[in-house]
């Protein structure tokens, strides 16, 4: 079947198409989900919704990209979307551990380190150190890393994906490189004196 012709019995509401659509995209779904997120389970989650979501907008599909790309997009979105409510909900128990005696326990505090599959790196705490050091790039240089890095797009695909020009791309990825550069320089030195 083709794209065209999968987006049309989408749009129709057509069950096997939209299990067709599961069945080629969940890995990927999924992989990037774990790429934003870092817990197996929480990707497993937020990949079950990106699909709720696609089920529910195909209809407001516009065919301007492809399918792959809108689908990455929903994927990415709906990802940083989680990532910023925990990090409204854990500023809000910081403020609020101020003023109760025992404190509020932070959920995420056990997720500094993810085994992802398209990390190939031998050591489990080099691999923890890179991912920290992803972790605290700015928003766009992440995304754009992450999709490049871990899930092997191109620059051409990460444009469609986050809307931008390719130039804008090749420079965001040659930032997030520098800006790890510098990060792991640091904590590598730090670790030698």
């Amino acid at each position: 079947m083709q794209e065209s012709e999968l987006i049309k019995q989408l749009q129709l509401g057509n069950r096997e198409a939209f299990r067709r659509l599961v069945e080629d995209y969940k890995d990927r779904v999924y992989n990037t989900c774990l790429g934003f997120l870092r817990d197996p389970h929480d990707a497993e989650d937020m990949a079950q919704e990106v699909f709720m979501k696609i089920y529910e907008s195909i209809g407001d599909f516009r065919e301007d990209a492809a399918l792959g790309t809108w689908i990455y997009r929903i994927a990415v979105s709906k990802s940083l979307e989680l990532i910023r409510k925990r990090k409204r909900k854990k500023r809000f128990a910081y403020f609020q551990a101020l003023w109760n005696k025992d404190g509020v326990p932070d959920e995420t505090a056990d997720r500094d380190f993810f085994p992802h599959p398209g990390i190939a790196v031998e050591n489990k705490e080099r691999a923890e150190i890179l991912m920290k050091a992803i972790q605290v790039l700015p928003e766009q240089q992440r995304i754009a890393f992450t999709l490049h890095k871990l899930e092997d797009l191109s620059y051409k695909e990460i444009a469609g994906i986050m809307d931008n020009s390719l130039s804008a791309v090749e420079s965001l990825i040659h930032r997030a490189k520098n800006n790890l550069k510098n990060e792991l320089h640091e904590y590598y030195t730090s670790e030698m004196n």
